[in-house]
Order: structure tokens, then C-alpha cells, then sequence
């Protein structure tokens, strides 16, 4: 196995240089919420990299080179992404690799998400993997790095080594990212917490820091507008990419409402058009004037355009991530540049229905009972892993030359796990047969799959992931309730609500968890989820009861939202948890939902056939 690819060379609190004379690949990474650094694009990169070279201090639109990161702007002096419509600050970093490295020549490693698209690997994962592929590897193990995951080369896929679920990856060229040679001064960082150069990091400076990300980029915009040739002509910032040009000249009201947000309408004027010099900018001389602004914000209310997006700042009453002076400065700011700036409410998701009484409440048509509990675990001492493996497989006595996509090694030779497994009666050349889905496999690399999951008397093929036995999950103890209330959801407003509410506490992991003995949280609990009361509603509902039965809905591990670890988590069966509106994507109208998580439950070996025995 290939190990992690030349490092990176960071400055602390400021733009990161590589050594004199040495040439490195520069790779802009931001932060995010897991604290794992996340590369951006080699397209993004290079722009960054030519903003960089004319202005150290200044700020990068990141819309300019992708549409998708239009909300985005990074500020070089406190190397800081500020996004606009929601006010969240992210660190970025100026790392460096080798040149002959994965980002040097334009490779960039993918891996398939649950959408169906390809989402990129970390750097230095991406680098890891190159190397293993570049040295043909048959397959690499990333668990020194952190991940519990096996990357198999021969049929380019990822696999899980907890749950042994695989997703695809692949390998595409892209364009190289910026080569650097030899020193570039840091910019400071301002204003300075401590003697190293690292920014302060109090609310009131973290605010003056992103406020001074939004407002210089949007005055230097203006002033290129105005006189473009009297202003050094830089990347920084074009109007024309965020903002249509011509489109208003006033600005904004002098006051916001709570839960109200931006709307910029566009720029005050056309790049193309000149201003007489010692005329002044539209609006600077208009912030003692909240009469002229009122009128004239009205005024720009009627000439936005319908394409233009709304950036709600959804917390002006000081309950999100954006300080509430954050979003009224900004409003000043971009009024004092001469964008007119119209207000939007922010849609905020309906996560639960109006209140119901216990009257109202009723159990559920065809379905017995109201409530389901769980205890823990008790395993089945009488199977062991021998006896389950040679359940569900037929020897081969003659195997094909293929490979065996667990060890990655011959089918006709031995397995890969000879040396790391001994067990009784089983050979490491011997192969086996499943026998409803046919693929083979060494027997003592089924072993070592069944010994590596849950060890609950069931196999599952790692190539269809066709279930054998009854598979049961890691779910710790809690509590299933479901119920009827006597409101609709949106796109069944003829069926009443199926309400599952999922309560489970705090407690200490077991044998079966990721770390046992230790204390595990329970974080959002009770959980309300929602379903139609329909025919094919109840059906979830009847097969999510036989899911929890098996422990299969929760698990114990890393929250995707919040990063925590040891906490309990969802398990791959999707639920819906916004009754009124589909805001998050977890809510109604979803025509495909339904059959979405029947497809689920199927997966984790919960069918119709479950509810006929």
C-alpha cells in the first residue's frame, strides 16, 4: 500500500510560501464543518493564483470561474471564505505539493455519492490513491488516514469495511493546478490577535473581517465601473458576473424587518459607462439621508429583474450563524456602493404540524399496536462464523481464473488473508459459491468479511449485496412510536399523517459498536418523521417496524451534520422529518419517496415478503 503523498508546507496566519528555488503545486483548500480540508478546483486555484499576484490584501469572487460558488468570497488578508447569503466564514489555507504529484498532473480521484454524482476526494487521499495506482496496487487500505475504507483498483470501486458497502470511484484528468517557484511575501493578517500573526478571533473581529471581505469587493467593483481606466485593471472583483449591469440606481431602505434578507438588483452602472470626474458614486452621499434612500429603495423594487436570486440573511433577529449587525452593515455597504438592494423574507422549513390532542391521536389502520421497543443485543452463541459461512456456500472444487473481490487476489490461488486468518477445517485455497447470487469467493475471505461486520448469523455479498439469513443492525435501545394525527401533508392533501416519533438515550456502547465501553450521545432526539396514510404509506410504515425490530434505522457513529463522533446517527433508510415543506430536502412534496425507501429497506434485506412470514 502506497503511503500519503508529499506533504504540505503552511504559514501560520497567513498565504503559506514554498522554500527558495523550489518549484511546488499550489492547492487552495477550505475548511468544513468536519474539519477535514476540502480542495477546491484547479480551475478556482489559478484564478485565486492570478488574483494573489496583482493584490496580496484583495478578495476573489469565486463565481467568476464557477457559477456554483457565486455566494462565495475569499478575503487574502484574513484568509477567510465569506458566503453573502448566509454570513458563514470558512478558513482557507495555500497548500503545496509535489509537482509529479496526483494535483501536479491534473488527476483528480472521485468517488460516487448517494446522487449519483462524483464527489472528490481530499488531496491527500487523492494523492495516496494515485501513488497505490501509479505503483499497481491491486488494492490500497486507507485506515491510516482515518478512513475505514478499501479501495479495490481491478473493479475500481470503494468499499466500506464496517457495513461492506461499495461505491464507484474513478480517475479523470482535469486541468493541473498553478505551479509556484520560490518565495511570495505573506499578507498580514488584520486585524492581528497575537504576536504569530493569526487573526483575533472575537465576534467583534471576526464580524470587521468579513464585513471588510463584502464591502472591499464591492467597492472596488464600483470604481472599476466608473473608471476603468483609471483603476488598475484585476480579477478581484467583476460586477458583471454577479450582478447585470444597468439594471437600478437606488438604494436601500434605511431599516430591515426580523427574518428579512438581501436582494441585490444589480450594479448602478454598465461597465461600459464613463462618469464625468468629481461626480460621486451613487449612494455615498445618501447615508444621511434615510428619506432619499426610503424612496429610492422603493423606486428599485419594480425594475428587478425575475432571474435574479434572492440572498436571504435568515437571522437578523440574531438566532443563526450571520451577527446581526453583520447583515444590516452589509445592507449599508452594498446601498453605499450603489447596488440597490430589495427585501426578501427567508423561507424557514415547517418541521412540525399544528398541535394535535391526545384525542385526535389514533393508532394507525391495519397496524398493531402504537409503540415498539428495543433492548440490547444478545447474540446467538450457538453460530459460529465457520458454521454460518458454510451455510450459505457450496464448494467449488474447480474455481475459474477470476479474482476473488474481497482479497483481490486469484480465485485459483490462495487467499489474500493467509497468514492473517487460521481457522479449522478451512484451507486458504479453498472457494465457495453463495447460493442464490452465484459469486464465488475464498471461504476464508467470507470469514474474515463476517468476522469484520456484525456477526449476526447473516452474510451479505459484497457484489449484489444480496442478503443470506436475516440481517440485524449495531441500533442501540430506544423507543418506536406511530400514530395518526388529522393533518395532510403536501401532495396528499386527501390522506391524514402517519407520525413516527424515535426516542433513544444516551448510553454506553457495546461489544458490536465502534468503541465499546465508551459513552455514546443521542443528539435531536425525540425525532419526528412523517408518512402519508395511504396504502403504500402504511406499507413503509409496516417494514420501518420490522427495521427497527432489527436494529437496522440508527446506528452508532460520525454525524455527518455536526462532525461528533460516537454519536447515533441514521443508518441509510431515508425519513422524512419537515411535515409542511421540502425546504431541506427532507420533507413533502416527494412523489419518489415512497418507493425511494422501499428500495432502501430492501437493501438492508426488509421486504414484503418479511410481512407475509
Amino acid at each position: 500500500m502506497a503511503r500519503q503523498g508529499s506533504g504540505a508546507m503552511l504559514a501560520s496566519g497567513g498565504l503559506g510560501f514554498p522554500p527558495q528555488n523550489l518549484a511546488r503545486v499550489v492547492v487552495w483548500e477550505w475548511l468544513n464543518e468536519h474539519g477535514r480540508w476540502r480542495p477546491y478546483s484547479a480551475a478556482v486555484c489559478h484564478h485565486i493564483e492570478n488574483v494573489l499576484k496583482e493584490d496580496a490584501r484583495g478578495s476573489v469572487v469565486l463565481g467568476q470561474v464557477d457559477v456554483q460558488l457565486a455566494p462565495y468570497v475569499i478575503d487574502l488578508q484574513s484568509m477567510h471564505q465569506f458566503r453573502q447569503d448566509t454570513g458563514t466564514m470558512r478558513p482557507v489555507r495555500r497548500n503545496f505539493y509535489d509537482p509529479s504529484s496526483a494535483p501536479g498532473k491534473g488527476i483528480v480521484w472521485e468517488w460516487e455519492n448517494d446522487n449519483n454524482s462524483w464527489t472528490p476526494y481530499d488531496m491527500d487521499i487523492c494523492i495516496t490513491i494515485q501513488n497505490a495506482y501509479e505503483k499497481q496496487h491491486p488494492w490500497l487500505d486507507l485506515s491510516s488516514l482515518g478512513f475505514c475504507y478499501l479501495i479495490y483498483f481491478s473493479s475500481m470501486s470503494q468499499m466500506n469495511r464496517q457495513t461492506q458497502r461499495k461505491r464507484r470511484l474513478r480517475r479523470r484528468m482535469d486541468l493541473a493546478y498553478p505551479l509556484t517557484m520560490g518565495s511570495i511575501p505573506k499578507s498580514q493578517s488584520w486585524p492581528v490577535g497575537t504576536s504569530t500573526g493569526t487573526p483575533c478571533s472575537c465576534p467583534q473581529c471576526l464580524l470587521v473581517n468579513s464585513t471588510r471581505a463584502a464591502s472591499n469587493a464591492i467597492l472596488a467593483s464600483q470604481r472599476r465601473k466608473l473608471y476603468p481606466g483609471a483603476v488598475r485593471q484585476s480579477s478581484t472583483f467583476a460586477g458583471g458576473a454577479l450582478w447585470p449591469a444597468g439594471t437600478g440606481t437606488g438604494a436601500m431602505a434605511g431599516g430591515t424587518a426580523k427574518g428579512e434578507g438581501l436582494r441585490v438588483a444589480g450594479g448602478a452602472f454598465a461597465p461600459s459607462q464613463s462618469v464625468p470626474s468629481g461626480v460621486p458614486l451613487p449612494g455615498l452621499n445618501n447615508l444621511n439621508r434615510p428619506g432619499t434612500q426610503r424612496g429610492s429603495g422603493l423606486g428599485t423594487r419594480a425594475t428587478v429583474p425575475p432571474g435574479v436570486p434572492a440572498l436571504p440573511v435568515k437571522n437578523l433577529n440574531g438566532t443563526g450563524p450571520v451577527h446581526p449587525a453583520l447583515a444590516g452593515m452589509t445592507g449599508i455597504l452594498m446601498c453605499a456602493a450603489g447596488l440597490p438592494v430589495c427585501l426578501t423574507r427567508a423561507p424557514k422549513p415547517i418541521l412540525h404540524p399544528p398541535p394535535v390532542s391526545k384525542s385526535d391521536i389514533k393508532p394507525v389502520p391495519g397496524v398493531n399496536g402504537i409503540c415498539r421497543k428495543t433492548k440490547k443485543k444478545h447474540l446467538k452463541k450457538s453460530k459460529t462464523p465457520e458454521d454460518v459461512v458454510r451455510r450459505y456456500i457450496q464448494k467449488v472444487k474447480n474455481p475459474p481464473d477470476e479474482d476473488c473481490t474481497i482479497c483481490m487476489e486469484r480465485l485459483v490461488t490462495s487467499s489474500g488473508y493467509e497468514g492473517v486468518l487460521s481457522h479449522r477445517g478451512i484451507k486458504p485455497e479453498l472457494v465457495g459459491k453463495l447460493g442464490k447470487c452465484g459469486h464465488m469467493y475464498h471461504l476464508l475471505c467470507l470469514l474474515a468479511m463476517y468476522n469484520n461486520g456484525n456477526k449476526d448469523g447473516s452474510l451479505q455479498c459484497p457484489t449484489c449485496k444480496a442478503i443470506y439469513g436475516e440481517k440485524t443492525g449495531t441500533q442501540p435501545p430506544g423507543k418506536m412510536e406511530f400514530h395518526l394525527i388529522p393533518h395532510s401533508l403536501p401532495g396528499y392533501t386527501d390522506s391524514k399523517t402517519i407520525r413516527i416519533v424515535y426516542d433513544i438515550p444516551t448510553g454506553i456502547q457495546g461489544p458490536e459498536h465502534p468503541n465499546p465501553g465508551k459513552k455514546f450521545t443521542a443528539r435531536g432526539f425525540p425525532r419526528h418523521c412523517y408518512l402519508p396514510d395511504n396504502e403504500k404509506g402504511r406499507k413503509v410504515l409496516k417494514l420501518l417496524i420490522v427495521a427497527w425490530d432489527r436494529r437496522l434505522i440508527f446506528t452508532i457513529g460520525t454525524s455527518n451534520t455536526t462532525g461528533e463522533s460516537d454519536t447515533v446517527v441514521w443508518n441509510e433508510i431515508h425519513h422524512k422529518t419537515e411535515f409542511g415543506s421540502n425546504l431541506t430536502g427532507h420533507g413533502y412534496p416527494d412523489p419518489n419517496y415512497l418507493d425511494n425507501v422501499l428500495a432502501e429497506l430492501l437493501a438492508q434485506g426488509v421486504s414484503e415478503a418479511t410481512l407475509k412470514d
